[in-house]
């Protein structure tokens, strides 16, 4: 069960610290721009539910391979909005395929509410970002 669970855990979480790389990438790349601004910071906060799991269910985390990681940034704004939409259905793919897996009532829990922030908030937001600089 344990080995299950840190592997559901690892994934998850490297995809929490890669989003959040590649949307502050995108803030260095081009200033403190909306959605990427709110939402880099509510990656750092998903990477935080998880990793309270892992403390929780007594297993160490993987060290963050994208912190020292160099985040190719997309040339302009709207390419850049248009990839963190596809970016975001891949993890709410991801949320669900895990939540098959996960057994742990807690975690499951956790799981889909970062599914959910994913689906309801950030692509959302990040779909407006796209028509925004469309025109």
């Amino acid at each position: 069960m344990s080995e299950r669970l840190q592997r559901i855990l690892d994934e998850a979480l490297d995809d929490e610290y890669k989003a959040r790389a590649s949307y502050a990438a995108i803030i260095k790349a081009f200033g403190p721009v909306k959605p990427f601004v709110n939402i880099v910071e509510s990656e750092g906060r998903h990477a935080a539910a998880l990793l309270q799991q892992y403390q929780r269910l007594g297993l160490k985390p993987p060290h963050n391979r994208w912190a020292a990681h160099d985040t190719k940034v997309p040339a302009t704004l709207l390419e850049a909005c248009e990839a963190a939409v596809a970016a975001e259905i891949e993890n709410a793919e991801m949320y669900e395929r895990l939540l098959a897996e996960a057994d742990d009532p807690v975690l499951h829990d956790v799981l889909s509410n970062l599914r959910d922030s994913s689906q309801n908030r950030h692509l959302p937001a990040f779909k407006r970002c796209v028509e925004r600089y469309s025109t």
